[in-house]
């Protein structure tokens, strides 16, 4: 049996399948991590879900996006902070109705972490300072703190690890927003695995093992059916924003202060 592990799909059915195949992921035999985020941005969330639960061992964390779904799923709460972060696009593609019971089932059983051979998965950090159980709910699905303070130690000097576990892999924070690339990091023994499949970039699969990973091409699709959302991403950790051109679609970054900018690799200049 071999173990993979999957980033953030956001309803990138294509991409699943395609990262599924490239890998010769064995439904049968092999392991599926899932980190988090299958709903939102993209435009087929109920065939994502459907496929992952072909997948007889598949483990599925819950990520933020996840608990936004659960809420209208359950409750019929619809913040407009949720609708607007790609929320959407989960409503419609249920046709506007809920979500089927073993959906809501498939998302309400879904840890907020796993531990396998001292190797942690989870969407977007923990309280590495204190055991793992002490971590609360909002930092398991929306910290970044974990992922930056990695990559600045690595950048600072010889820091191996934070934490007790030997390797960590977290989704939530896109790689784009870390280094401007669109691939698997590793920073000390941080795994960055969301290589941006909600804002047009890739979803990627990687061996756990090996470290062996595979990518889907482009996610055209989120880019077509939501252009005005996923064309912005804030990190707020640098005080900057990424706005994707929209002659070229390259990504343009700016501080948050700033109402206009000018696309280096085409020249095109825009508004937010």
């Amino acid at each position: 049996m071999k173990t993979f592990v999957l980033g953030d799909i956001h309803g990138e059915y294509k991409a699943l399948i395609e990262c599924l195949k490239l890998s010769k992921f064995n439904k049968m035999e092999d392991r599926l991590i899932c980190l988090g985020d299958v709903c939102d941005r993209g435009a087929q969330v109920k065939e994502c879900i459907d496929e992952l639960l072909t997948i007889p061992k598949c483990i599925y964390i819950l990520g933020n996006h996840d608990a936004w779904a659960l809420e209208w799923a359950n409750h019929g709460n619809i913040p407009k902070e949720w609708m607007k972060e790609g929320g959407a696009a989960t409503v419609k593609s249920y046709n506007g109705t809920n979500m089927p019971k073993e959906h809501i089932e498939f998302l309400a059983k879904a840890p907020l972490y796993f531990v396998d051979k001292n190797k942690l998965f989870v969407h977007g950090g923990y309280d590495w300072e204190r055991n793992v159980e002490e971590t609360s709910v909002e930092i398991f699905i929306w910290d970044r703190k974990l992922i930056t303070r990695a990559q600045l130690l690595k950048i600072m000097g010889p820091v191996s690890k934070l934490g007790e576990y030997d390797e960590i892999f977290v989704g939530h924070t896109p790689t784009f927003t870390l280094t401007g690339e669109f691939e698997p990091k590793r920073f000390c023994n941080v795994w960055a695995m969301d290589t941006g499949a909600g804002w047009g970039g890739y979803l990627t699969i990687m061996d756990v093992d090996t470290k062996e990973f595979w990518q889907s091409r482009i996610t055209k699709d989120v880019l077509d059916d939501d252009f005005s959302n996923i064309g912005r991403f804030c990190d707020l950790i640098t005080n900057t924003m990424k706005w994707m051109c929209p002659k070229c679609r390259e990504f343009v970054t700016t501080k948050y202060s700033n109402s206009e900018m000018e696309c280096p690799k085409c020249g095109q200049r825009f508004k937010k």
